[in-house]
């Protein structure tokens, strides 16, 4: 806590002293040179700013682009996708703090998210700075030049960010847009093979283990090679679906660069609403993604992603997904939950979710007859 509160002090201050010293300049700059996006987001909402570099790129095509980004998500970016540089920001180290403070000045920044952001943007000398209106308490929002309003028809989360930038929606996705990080050396599945992810970050995400196990059952007889993944400390979720270890597990073994490589040879991706579905659109993997608490709309592929090889499962109107904040904005079209324990005692929303629903959505996604047909 005490180097966070540090790194806010620190920002704080060089802020004040930014806006003093360009007192009368501070003006938006029409062909920016040097360009910042300014966040600390979560992995899966950090893969879906996607668009925006997108959109920055082609609308700015000689300029320099800087992203802020979580010290652990900096190799996915090292090939520079989009010509965008990502440099490692974290809040709770302030080496990274001034390092971020050796960068030249901006002319033009966006703040996708938290609004608290705009006050890094000011500090690092951001001449015009763009986010979404609303944020509460409305001091994170003072260093804002220009506030643009949340999306007030259905929209994903990564086409909502890109609508920060001027101008019409940008090109579909490209995989070749976003080279391949390198990794160090694992070993592959033997080919063709599927991951099934089934770890999350919220125990609410997760779906029943007995079904996991039905699933890899279905996709062996089906003649795919079967692999789990989750992430750190989640390893116990595999030994509970497979304790026998029928199918090889890389949980817990991987980093996100080497992640990535396995993602892009698979044949299919099953996991929950969680950053690896998103990181499944990016490297074009066949991905099927269980929404229960989130909402499949948000977060799911929208209009950048919409040529992606890609399935959303959900209930939809399912009663107690009645939630519509967002970065403490209301959406009034949007509906998902975010409640804890003392909340929910059960995560219904998840296991309303059949086992057959996922099998038709994997036959669909990758052309394959129906189970029965195929006997």
């Amino acid at each position: 806590m005490a180097t966070r509160a540090f790194s806010k002090f620190l920002t704080v201050f060089l802020a004040l002293l930014q806006l003093v010293r360009s007192l009368g300049r501070r003006t938006k700059n029409p062909n920016p040179r040097r360009i910042l996006v300014v966040h600390h987001l979560l992995l899966g909402d950090t893969l879906m700013l996607t668009p925006l570099l997108a959109k920055l790129r082609e609308r700015f095509p000689r300029a320099e682009i800087a992203m802020t980004t979580p010290v652990g998500f900096v190799p996915l970016y090292r090939e520079r996708p989009y010509g965008v540089d990502a440099v490692s920001y974290d809040p709770r180290r302030p080496g990274t703090l001034i390092r971020l403070m050796r960068q030249p000045g901006f002319d033009l920044a966006f703040v996708p998210g938290d609004n608290r952001y705009s006050w890094l943007a000011l500090a690092l000398g951001a001449r015009w700075i763009v986010a979404f209106s609303g944020d509460r308490p409305a001091y994170k929002s003072w260093p804002v030049n220009e506030r643009v309003p949340y999306s007030s028809t259905p929209a994903s989360w990564g086409d909502m960010v890109a609508r920060l930038v001027e101008g019409e929606a940008p090109s579909l996705y490209r995989p070749e847009a976003w080279g391949e990080p390198e990794c160090q050396p694992f070993d592959l599945p033997s080919s063709p093979y599927c991951v099934l992810h089934v770890g999350a970050r919220s125990p609410y995400r997760l779906w029943g283990k007995d079904r996991w196990a039905r699933l890899a059952a279905y996709l062996t007889r089906r003649g795919l090679t079967v692999v789990w993944s989750a992430g750190p400390g989640e390893g116990t979720q595999v030994s509970a679906i497979d304790p026998g270890g029928c199918h090889a597990s890389y949980a817990g073994k991987l980093d996100l660069a080497q992640l990535w490589h396995l993602l892009k040879r698979a044949r299919l991706l099953v996991c929950p609403d969680t950053g690896i579905a998103h990181m499944g659109r990016l490297v074009n993997a066949p991905t099927v993604t269980l929404f229960g608490p989130g909402s499949a709309t948000l977060f799911g592929a929208g209009e950048f992603w919409k040529s992606s090889p890609y399935r959303a499962i959900t209930v939809d109107n399912f009663p107690c997904r009645d939630q519509n904040m967002l970065f403490k904005r209301e959406i009034p079209w949007m509906r998902h939950c975010s409640r804890g324990a003392k909340e929910c005692g059960n995560n219904l929303c998840m296991q309303v979710i059949s086992l057959d629903r996922v099998e038709s959505a994997i036959e669909s996604l990758l052309g394959l007859e129906p189970e029965r047909n195929a006997a």
